[in-house]
């Protein structure tokens, strides 16, 4: 049967869209379009769009709460292969400006954005 649709892109409200585009154009890599200050298109290499939509009132997640003010996604990045690229690849998302939730002795690491949204940094040999 043929699709009623195309996946087109994942959308993040956010306070700051330039800001938060630009962020995660560090952590993926990827071009941000920047036209419109209320709505910024990343597009990651070999990957979908993320865009960025201005919510000046967002209030962020809880994490790992789910009774209230849940999180709605989060996105994975590969982080390595080794626990040496993923320790590597921790310290560049922290110099960016995320900040650690969680990392327990699993195969990822879990962080919140500059806005407050949950991402995760992923052993590639598990994924």
């Amino acid at each position: 049967m043929a699709p009623a649709a195309r996946f087109r892109s994942v959308v993040v409200d956010c306070p700051e869209p330039r800001e938060l585009a630009r962020f995660y154009a560090a952590v993926g890599g990827g071009t941000t379009d920047e036209a419109d200050p209320d709505w910024v298109v990343l597009h990651l290499p070999d990957g979908p769009r993320v865009s960025f939509q201005r919510a000046p009132d967002l209030t962020p997640p809880e994490w790992p709460r789910s009774d209230r003010n849940a999180q709605q996604f989060h996105l994975d990045f590969d982080g390595g292969a080794t626990w040496t690229e993923m320790d590597a690849a921790h310290e560049r998302v922290l110099a960016l400006g995320a900040r650690l939730l969680d990392r327990e002795e699993k195969d990822f690491m879990v962080y919140a954005d500059p806005a407050g949204h949950p991402f995760c940094l992923c052993r590639t040999e598990h994924s």
